[in-house]
């Protein structure tokens, strides 16, 4: 009986438990699996990475002011962070990482404090 590989439909020759013609069919296979098993790990992985690039490239100073729509538009999306941090005034820093961001109020208008990690914050 012929033996045909899942991936590209050529033959498989050899041992009779082989399943993939070569390593590089095998590998592709493996790497499709894994995307379409972890579909929801790398979506999260890939917004907190946007997010953390997003706020480093407004945080110029360690501590910034910036409108939230400014962020939203490109692509910013504050329900994704990795741990937060409140401050003495029970305020409470979202953090992607190493920077953080504070909802606030200012004239009516809603803006994000950006901040850096500091050693301070680890108690």
């Amino acid at each position: 009986m012929k033996r045909v590989c899942p991936e590209c439909d050529n033959e498989v020759i050899g041992r009779t438990d082989k399943i993939f013609c070569s390593v590089k069919c095998k590998s592709i296979h493996q790497y499709e699996k894994s995307q379409k098993e972890n579909t929801f790990y790398f979506s999260v992985d890939k917004q907190l990475k946007k997010n953390r690039k997003i706020l480093k490239r407004y945080n110029k100073s360690g501590f910034t002011t910036i409108r939230k729509n400014i962020l939203l538009d490109e692509g910013f999306n504050p329900k994704f962070f990795t741990h937060y941090w409140k401050n003495q005034k029970n305020e409470v820093y979202l953090f992607c990482y190493d920077f953080g961001f504070l909802k606030i109020n200012k004239n009516g208008v809603t803006k994000y404090l950006i901040v850096k990690w500091q050693e301070y914050m680890k108690e």
